[in-house]
């Protein structure tokens, strides 16, 4: 990552978020799965800034990291009244998400392979487009 104020995805993790996306996860999500795991801590603004996405689109995809277990959220609170800053962390390295990433693809491509081959039978049969 470039250093500015703070980080930002570079031309190299701007690649790697259009893979993922190719391969089915949504931007979003794949930009903030990236700005956490190059950063050892950070708050939402700082995906907000870093990822180039509105706060919205930072929350949903947190709910989605969170959920699959490979980002975590701990509060901080601020001195005085006011609401805690979420500080969100990595739970593993990005390589061991992309295994994760990787198993659940290849299951799908043998559901479609299962589901094709179920189709051929059907109208192999005789019984659809005769």
């Amino acid at each position: 990552m470039k250093q500015k104020r703070s980080f930002v995805l570079d031309e190299e993790e701007n690649e790697a978020v259009q893979l993922f996306s190719e391969l089915g996860m949504p931007k979003n999500l794949a930009k903030t799965l990236l700005y956490v795991s190059e950063v050892k801590e950070c708050c939402s603004a700082d995906i907000e800034q870093g990822a180039d996405l509105r706060q919205p689109e930072v929350s949903v995809a947190m709910r989605e990291l969170r959920k699959r277990r490979w980002i975590t959220k701990r509060d901080l609170k601020k001195k005085g009244k006011g609401r805690p800053v979420h500080i969100y962390s990595s739970t593993k390295p990005l390589s061991e998400i992309l295994k994760t990433f990787e198993q659940e693809k290849l299951a799908e491509v043998e559901g479609v392979k299962k589901d094709l081959s179920k189709l051929k039978n059907i109208i192999v049969r005789g019984k659809i487009g005769a």
